[in-house]
């Protein structure tokens, strides 16, 4: 028998609304304290973060409910966008009592209080979380001839065979990312057939302007795609091409440094204009914050051949965001459909909001996406609270949480801790946010997901690391394990994004080796059919793609949940353990959605390491 909290925020009998509040709309509180407690007394204290005010307010007696007390207040709407902080506290006539918090009663010490985003409601497109991603990492994906990287910027080489590993080894004691396979965008190009069949309706590339580096996070000039991958007029014509068959691109946008190489800071020379390193008369040099100029200077965690650009200079403001011709301008107006943004953590809240005007004046149906590492919502970065969901900034955020939170489950942790994870983003996130999370399994920044849920820990040292390779049974496991997670991320609000050739059966430890070239005829067609299943359901049901999320059990490693929408519902039920597990549904004639078998409710065993996805209407 389950006994109801005093307080519990995600209770309609306690808090109303669910979860984060738009602003303008009032809201409600309700405790219930056991009346055998004695408690005459109840008020809330209620924190807000930004304007630093705190205010006490007493909660009304409002009645009994079976052996409960209730205090009840309907407080009234926040005006501004805000994050609350609350909690309770209780007293008798003799004025003794204590307050109530997360952690539940307490006398003394700190509250840990709960959560509640106020945020303005404001328009994000539903493309992007109705869809499914495909990142790409664009050196990588596919080559149609072998380039020359004569003349351009770097001491590039081009590897002979594309299925080469990666190099890896330090040059002068330097890991210089060097080595390039020739991937191009006119690859993309003569694939879009084959994405558009996997069901992806968008594309992430990660940089393809300008760099001396494969990764091209290290950007030498934003107004040029970089020659390997092609021209401008290369990248227009795939944004077209795409758009025919469905599919947007949005851009990575790499603005909280450049490269030491670049036009901008052009320590080596290699650009004939004069970069912020070479003259203190250049027009970049402002960008830059030198402590001894031109040796010393700020850098990303000090990467020297990372300098970090002083986002709130105003010649940088208008190059990459508010001139005419900025750079988030012209690829948005070449034919990109949004932006995300690196290390959006090190970006100031003032940047991103301009950056986000700027978006929505250029194409109001352009997404702004950015890279943060958890709970977005509450955030800190540099000592300051961050506003990255409260509406005037980003429209959602890479979800590493929801991967930390299932990979945890499927190595081996509860089903009841990947809800907890999960529900705690849905009640801290606007609904928009939450449902406009790019969820995955792996990204370049990640070891491949197969060779994770191989369940072996990867050796220390690159050495090691760039000949490890899952045995036959751990393979065996992690394709069992990939079935499993891939089930949940195409079932979960939020756009399932597939790193490129995670539905190929690629493995890889960490950088650079999760970035091996796509395995072109070499693909593990089993695999590859299951992903394309899931694509297949989660276009063809609209419970998938905006559907309400309801738990229906979450338990050791037994896992349900239901989608619902417009008398459409899809069931997951998910059975990681060692033996056959028990779910009980509503008595019902559903539809086996991935045999077309008819399949009957009521009580359903699971076999070990197994799921089964059921539609009803």
């Amino acid at each position: 028998m389950n006994v109801p909290a005093v307080f519990d925020s995600r209770d309609l009998h306690c808090k109303k609304p669910y979860g984060a509040l738009p602003c303008g709309e009032e809201w409600s509180l309700t405790c219930r304290p056991l009346s055998s407690e004695g408690f005459t007394h109840c008020s809330v204290i209620i924190r807000r973060e930004f304007s630093c005010h705190q205010l006490e307010t007493e909660m009304p007696f409002t009645g009994f409910w079976e052996d409960r007390a209730c205090f009840s207040l309907s407080l009234l709407p926040f005006q501004d966008s805000e994050l609350v902080w609350y909690w309770f506290r209780f007293w008798r006539d003799d004025g003794t009592g204590c307050l109530l918090d997360k952690t539940g009663y307490r006398s003394q010490g700190t509250p840990v209080p709960w959560q509640l985003t106020v945020y303005e409601q404001s328009r994000t497109p539903d493309w992007f979380g109705e869809g499914i991603t495909y990142q790409i990492f664009p050196d990588r994906y596919c080559r149609l001839s072998v380039p020359s990287p004569e003349g351009l910027i770097g001491n590039r080489w081009i590897h002979e065979k594309w299925d080469e590993s990666p190099a890896w080894q330090p040059e002068d004691g330097e890991i210089k990312n060097r080595d390039f396979f020739g991937g191009s965008l006119a690859g993309v190009a003569a694939h879009l057939d084959d994405l558009a069949a996997l069901g992806v309706s968008c594309l992430y590339f990660c940089p393809i302007f300008e760099s001396a580096s494969n990764h091209r996070y290290n950007t030498a000039d934003y107004k040029k795609i970089d020659p390997l991958l092609g021209t401008e007029a290369d990248f227009k014509s795939l944004c077209a091409q795409a758009r025919e068959r469905g599919i947007r691109i949005i851009l990575d946008g790499v603005f909280n440094h450049t490269g030491s190489q670049s036009v901008y800071f052009n320590a080596d020379g290699f650009y004939p204009t004069l970069g912020a390193a070479q003259s203190q008369e250049s027009p970049y040099y402002n960008w830059f914050h030198f402590s001894d100029w031109p040796g010393s200077y700020e850098s990303w965690w000090g990467i020297s051949t990372l300098p970090s650009v002083q986002e709130n200079c105003p010649s940088y403001v208008d190059y990459i965001i508010q001139g005419d011709d900025s750079v988030v301008k012209h690829w948005l107006r070449a034919g990109a459909s949004g932006w995300r943004l690196d290390v959006a953590d090190e970006l100031p809240d003032n940047f991103i909001e301009k950056l986000r005007t700027a978006v929505e004046e250029t194409n109001p149906d352009a997404l702004l996406l950015g890279e943060v590492w958890e709970d977005a919502s509450n955030k800190i970065s540099y000592s300051q609270r961050r506003k990255y969901l409260l509406g005037r900034e980003l429209h959602g955020v890479m979800n590493y949480p929801f991967r930390t939170a299932l990979l945890n489950y499927l190595l081996g942790g509860g089903a009841e801790n990947f809800r907890e994870a999960t529900e705690t983003l849905r009640e801290n996130y606007p609904p928009s946010a939450f449902y406009s999370a790019m969820n995955f399994l792996g990204t370049h920044d990640t070891p491949r997901i197969l060779t994770v849920l191989g369940g072996r820990p990867l050796p220390e040292g690159r050495d090691a690391q760039s000949t490890f390779r899952l045995s036959s049974q751990e393979r065996e496991t992690a394709l069992i394990r990939l079935h499993l997670a891939s089930a949940v991320l195409f079932t979960f609000p939020g756009s399932p994004m597939i790193y490129y050739g995670d539905e190929a059966g690629v493995e890889g430890a960490a950088d650079p080796f999760n970035r091996e070239t796509y395995p072109w005829g070499r693909e593990d067609q089993k695999l590859l059919a299951w992903f394309h299943n899931l694509a297949r359901l989660r276009k063809e049901r609209l419970s998938l793609r905006r559907g309400t999320l309801q738990w229906l059990k979450a338990q050791g490693p037994l896992l349900a949940y239901v989608r619902d929408i417009a008398g459409e519902s899809t069931f997951l039920l998910l059975n990681n353990g060692e033996e056959s597990g028990s779910f009980s549904l509503p008595d019902m004639d559903c539809q086996n959605l991935l045999t077309g078998e008819a399949v009957s409710g009521g009580e359903i065993l699971l076999p070990p390491h197994s799921v089964l996805l059921l539609g009803l209407g």
